[in-house]
């Protein structure tokens, strides 16, 4: 059976894993003012826009999201066409449409392909599951891996569906962003009142930087850490204790708000990269997507891993 993986841009995955494995794009268009960029995961063109553009006036962005006629489009042209069975990976539904788009646009996909398909030569039905990640950027990507694992695997499409969906409520992401008063206007932007003008005030004054946690659709901060730097320290070496705890799929996925040499001469980086290798754990990192950046800002660190329910100790 051919099964195919869709995920949608924000999802942190590196551009070549993206293409080596053939996963799908559903694309996130971002708008500044008369600037308008489609995220494709190139991430020379996501440099060069967050240079051009997101510094200056990222929190005034608009993120587009594909509609519901687009997905059924790509699906109804392409996909019931090259694949008999695909799972389609979103954001999580708490922060974004794609999810219920997906839904919506699945039930005139799964209604109207027959006549596609048999024009292709395809007697047998085609079948789709849109999942909710239940959460953002690299972390969504964890799921994303394991499909892929499972896939090149030879797994059923009843013990992917099973497994995925398990996975999703298992999955950990974890985010130190640079700039307060950034996602304090973002989110004023936006109508979402999470972070408030005395706790982006009082903390960008004292350098005091929040680590977010996002789980099950739930995004909370479970420390504050003064210095970015210390932060992302603290954050690295937690993660390097799960990790040598053992985690529940063999992936660590990271992405950054900026080229990736920065995220790699943060402090502890190289201790966590050198604990995945030492258990067998990969470390998949990439630069974050256009739409993350606008939404916490550039410079922001994220990274994702399964793991059973914990409590932060950084």
């Amino acid at each position: 059976m051919r099964i195919g993986i869709v995920v949608d841009s924000a999802c942190d995955l590196p551009a070549e894993f993206i293409h080596r494995h053939r996963l799908v794009l559903l694309p996130i268009t971002v708008r500044i003012g008369e600037a308008v960029q489609a995220d494709h995961r190139d991430e020379a063109a996501t440099l060069a826009f967050l240079r051009d553009h997101v510094a200056e006036r990222g929190a005034e962005a608009e993120t587009l999201p594909f509609g519901v006629d687009q997905i059924r489009a790509l699906f109804l042209q392409h996909l019931v066409i090259d694949y008999d069975h695909v799972f389609c990976l979103t954001i999580t539904r708490t922060r974004s449409p794609i999810h219920d788009n997906a839904l919506q646009a699945s039930f005139a996909i799964l209604n109207e392909y027959r006549p596609i398909r048999q024009a292709a030569g395809h007697s047998s039905p085609f079948a789709l599951r849109v999942l909710d990640t239940q959460n953002l950027f690299a972390a969504q990507a964890v799921t994303a891996v394991e499909a892929v694992r499972m896939r090149e695997a030879g797994a059923s499409v009843a013990r992917m569906r099973e497994r995925l969906e398990e996975l999703a409520g298992s999955v950990h992401g974890y985010m130190v962003t640079r700039d307060l008063y950034y996602m304090r206007a973002r989110a004023r932007h936006k109508g979402d009142r999470s972070v408030g003008l005395v706790a982006a005030t009082l903390g960008s004054a004292l350098d005091i930087k929040p680590v977010l946690h996002g789980h099950r659709g739930q995004t909370a901060p479970v420390a504050k850490i003064k210095g970015f730097d210390n932060a992302v320290q603290r954050l690295f070496d937690f993660a390097r204790r799960r990790v040598a705890g053992g985690l529940l799929t063999p992936v660590l996925c990271m992405s950054y708000g900026g080229p990736l040499e920065e995220l790699r001469a943060l402090p502890g980086y190289a201790a966590l990269r050198g604990t995945c290798q030492a258990h067998g754990i990969t470390l998949l990192e990439s630069v974050m997507s256009l739409t993350g950046m606008v939404n916490v800002g550039k410079g922001a660190v994220t990274l994702g891993f399964a793991d059973a329910d914990h409590v932060f100790d950084g």
